[in-house]
């Protein structure tokens, strides 16, 4: 093993010792400026995680898989891949509750229960995941905001959202004035993490009113209810079809069910991650072990509801072959042809709405970011406390931010300034395909922890007494990794098809394998790390004891009224 001190004259915690699982394994601790602190309450974390994940990959993303497979394919690939994520959910849900300490993450688990390197890797995955998902929303923020100023560089609306300067242009002058907004991503990440909870809050309320506003509004014109009474039914699935035929091959099975993969890989980037918002909470959540479950159960199917539900509006509401959604997705150069719901909103004749919608879109995509600032800069904490990252980035304010991992996480939106000198709509695919294909790897050795920590519970006779179980396990884990394994190795596969073939999407859809085995067999032939943690010398015990203690203090408190019971069913 290489000499600890080296770590230490790179800016790094000692590496641990790795024939001493309780080096690396226990709870994440820090000195008197590098602690984090719980200020997330129940509806903070539920929001939190359900807002994250609404954001661009439904509003805008969404447009560019219908107009590429059609409706049919776009419904189906968002049911399954939500039958993916509630799995996920549930395996993080399990050893999140069951430890869910300061610092958690889930390269903490996957650290504690496998080994250190794929730990090592799978952090940074996360990290520059998160980072240039903020880039994404960033840029997908600038698509959609250049429906009202067309005037004004997409360049100005990318610093007006990083750092809070904002320009409104009436329909006859441009009226340009400044000022500093108090809520904005990068303020909201470095006060108190109450602060950014309340602020996360209202930002997932406003987007979750804007999708059930929506899901109603399909309902009515599906029905005729719109100014021109015309009942569109099902029209579109019927003309111009269900499906873009021919797909990729002459055989029309066979291209339905291509269409269906290739939708089930682009909803990919709708759900990435957003399990895992959970998680990074919990280290900096109020009662954990009684709020994480209620977090867990609620998430899935409230986001079930909200993409399937989504999803089929946007194929009943807008044909796959519509000129502006088809110019919008080619050109990335509106907001009303980056976004299907926009588009749908302008057709039925609905004066105004669109741009009310536009403006909700904008809201989502701002708040998302601000959540993978919040994540990535969690991720980053969690790593310098475990001597994976440099030990700058466990330094806390005085209300228990990790500034300097904020800042950085924070910079990479910078990426998204990408957009000057090219296609804001090439840019996004970039940004959707990485972190899309990150999130997969992620997500398989997300099951490979859950896996090891349940035999872990079960060599010491523990498995029933965990505090949150979870049903179809393990054989749900089985099912995910599975269909992940999959989904990951043929991303790219359209590459492969006679003339489809460029340099530029086979990069985009295989370089991240690249750096997670760089990163992976780097870490482990340097620090000569074993292969696999033994399941007899898995710690499950170190931190355990302070988190059953904060459950004995907990008193969960009861509603005093019929109103209080909604509201706590709610949040």
């Amino acid at each position: 093993m290489k000499d600890s001190a080296k770590g230490m004259e790179e800016g790094l915690h000692p590496e641990p010792h790795y024939d001493d699982p309780k080096a690396i394994q226990g709870e994440i601790l820090g000195t008197h400026n590098t602690n984090t602190q719980r200020g997330l309450s129940s509806r903070h974390i539920q929001f939190l995680a359900l807002g994250g994940c609404i954001g661009t990959g439904l509003f805008v993303g969404s447009g560019a898989a219908l107009s590429t497979v059609g409706p049919a394919p776009l419904l189906m690939g968002y049911i399954a891949m939500s039958t993916v994520v509630y799995f996920i959910m549930n395996m993080l849900g399990e050893m999140t509750t069951y430890l869910p300490v300061r610092g958690v993450s889930v390269p903490y688990f996957i650290n504690r229960f496998t080994e250190p390197s794929l730990g090592f890797a799978v952090g940074y995955n996360y990290w520059y995941s998160f980072s240039m998902l903020l880039a994404s929303e960033v840029t997908a923020a600038g698509l959609v905001i250049e429906y009202w100023p067309s005037s004004i560089s997409v360049g100005v609306w990318i610093a007006i959202i990083l750092v809070g300067e904002r320009y409104i242009q009436s329909p006859n002058t441009l009226v340009t004035f400044s000022y500093q907004i108090v809520a904005v991503i990068l303020f909201l990440n470095i006060v108190a993490v109450s602060w950014y909870g309340e602020a996360e809050f209202w930002f997932a309320s406003l987007k979750i009113i804007a999708i059930v506003g929506l899901i109603i509004l399909g309902i009515v014109l599906f029905f005729g209810g719109g100014p021109s009474h015309d009942r569109l039914g099902f029209r579109y699935w019927q003309r111009p079809g269900a499906f873009v035929e021919p797909y990729l091959v002459p055989n029309v099975n066979t291209g339905r069910f291509l269409a269906f993969w290739t939708a089930l890989i682009k909803s990919g980037f709708s759900f990435i991650f957003s399990p895992e918002l959970i998680t990074t909470a919990a280290g900096e959540a109020v009662a954990p072990r009684r709020n994480i479950p209620k977090a867990t159960n609620r998430f899935i199917y409230r986001l079930f509801a909200f993409y399937v539900l989504g999803s089929l509006v946007i194929g009943v509401t807008v044909a796959y072959n519509d000129k502006s959604l088809l110019q919008g997705v080619a050109s990335g150069s509106s907001g009303a042809g980056a976004s299907p719901f926009v588009v749908g909103i302008q057709n039925a004749g609905i004066a105004g709405l669109n741009h009310v919608i536009n403006a909700a879109i904008l809201i989502s995509a701002f708040s998302s970011g601000n959540s993978w600032v919040y994540a990535g800069s969690r991720t980053l904490y969690s790593m310098a406390c475990e001597g994976q990252a440099p030990k700058f980035f466990t330094r806390c304010n005085k209300n228990g931010v990790p500034y300097n991992a904020v800042l950085i996480t924070w910079s990479i939106g910078l990426l998204s300034f990408l957009n000057l000198s090219a296609s804001g709509s090439t840019v996004f695919y970039w940004f959707t395909n990485i972190t899309t294909i990150g999130g997969f790897i992620s997500w398989v050795l997300v099951g490979v922890a859950y896996l090891r920590f349940r035999g872990a519970l079960q060599f010491h006779g523990l498995l029933e007494s965990r505090p949150f179980k979870t049903p179809f396990q393990p054989y749900g884990t089985y099912y995910a990794m599975g269909f992940i394994s999959l989904l990951a190795i043929t991303n790219g596969y359209t590459v492969f098809f006679p003339g489809s073939f460029t340099a530029s999407d086979f990069l985009v859809s295989y370089i991240v394998f690249v750096i997670f085995f760089v990163l992976y067999f780097g870490h482990k032939f340097y620090y000569k790390t074993p292969w696999m943690i033994k399941v007899s010398e898995i710690d499950i015990f170190s931190g355990k004891e302070e988190i059953d203690r904060l459950e004995e203090e907990d008193i969960e408190p009861q509603p005093r009224n019929w109103l209080e019971r909604v509201w706590w069913w709610i949040a």
